[in-house]
């Protein structure tokens, strides 16, 4: 039996890798895309969108929903992927399909959330769309089954600033707004995209020997992020949190190690914008912390945080769906 997934999505290149990872594996059945301005704008994420459908055969709906933060000013990472998201190979990725349904991102959450029991939510980008959908229709948050969000930092340095993660930092009200939902959140941090998690180089020649289109997009199309991530970090290789985070939402014991903790999101604080504060200790639930640190979070659920992946099985999935 097959698992619904709905995935929100701002369209990079590491989001292509995990979008083929899902479409392409047999027991999970994507039900749509949504698209929020993150990596890339809102249209240019929409055409990726439609390429990623379109290579894997799969006649998806594609929704394109929130084309900037609540609040904040957009700020994209096409430093890092290029200024299509996409590594920047001008029309080599170009859809034939040019358009996204008409319904909006945020209506086709809701009612994907409501008519569809089981439904896993993966969160790829900022989580405007989402706290759109929560603001607006509250109700979903319990008929979800699962809600994997790559963003944020626990208890470590970002990667857009030393206490914040890109996707949380892009629009914090909205990801507080969404950690403070009552969804049933599995957050898998940016901690996860280095070190052993990264395609080394010989972990890229690999993948280039599997000779499919499939595994030739994923190098192809992070050639701008590779260079990025050399520069940010020093290391070789190829970064790919979403598809990571996609492997922990395939198969949950990739993630080795996990916990439940309050978290809550920094939005008044320019030095720690986005910063998700896990309560890693449980001092709310501790009677002799002060009473407005309880008042704050005690009353909601705990997030589960993943504190360490397997990351030999995530690349032995990945390798496996690009075949």
């Amino acid at each position: 039996m097959t698992i619904p997934f709905l995935i929100d999505t701002d369209s990079g290149s590491d989001d292509a890798v995990a979008i083929l990872m899902a479409l392409r594996h047999p027991d999970i059945d994507v039900r749509a895309i949504t698209v929020v301005a993150g990596n890339v704008p809102l249209d240019q994420g929409v055409v990726n969108a439609l390429y990623f459908s379109e290579l894997c055969d799969a006649d998806l709906p594609v929704f394109a929903g929130a084309d900037r933060p609540l609040l904040r000013d957009y700020v994209s990472a096409d430093w890092f992927h290029g200024a299509d998201g996409l590594g920047d190979w001008g029309d080599r990725y170009k859809p034939r399909r040019s358009h996204a349904r008409e319904a909006h991102a945020v209506d086709a959450i809701i009612e994907t959330a409501r008519s569809t029991p089981g439904l896993v939510i993966v969160t790829l980008g900022p989580l405007t769309n989402l706290a759109l959908a929560l603001r607006k229709a509250p109700d979903i948050a319990p008929l979800v089954a699962r809600c994997i969000v790559m963003g944020g930092a626990a208890c470590t340095n970002g990667n857009v600033t030393p206490a914040a993660e890109y996707n949380i930092w892009c629009d914090p009200e909205a990801a507080r707004i969404v950690f403070r939902s009552g969804l049933p959140l599995e957050m898998i941090g940016w901690e996860f995209s280095t070190g052993d998690f990264v395609l080394s180089p010989a972990d890229i020649e690999a993948v280039r020997a599997i000779n499919t289109p499939f595994a030739d997009f994923t190098i192809d199309c992070n050639r701008t992020g590779m260079i990025g991530y050399e520069i940010q970090t020093g290391e070789i290789g190829i970064s790919l949190p979403d598809g990571v985070a996609m492997a922990a939402a395939i198969d949950p014991s990739i993630c080795i190690a996990k916990s439940a903790h309050y978290v809550d999101v920094e939005c008044d604080s320019e030095l720690t914008r986005g910063m998700t504060v896990v309560d890693k200790l449980n001092l709310a639930d501790d009677a002799r912390n002060a009473p407005v640190w309880r008042a704050l979070l005690s009353n909601r659920s705990k997030p589960v945080i993943c504190w360490d992946l397997d990351a030999a099985r995530w690349k032995q999935m990945l390798s496996e769906l690009l075949r």
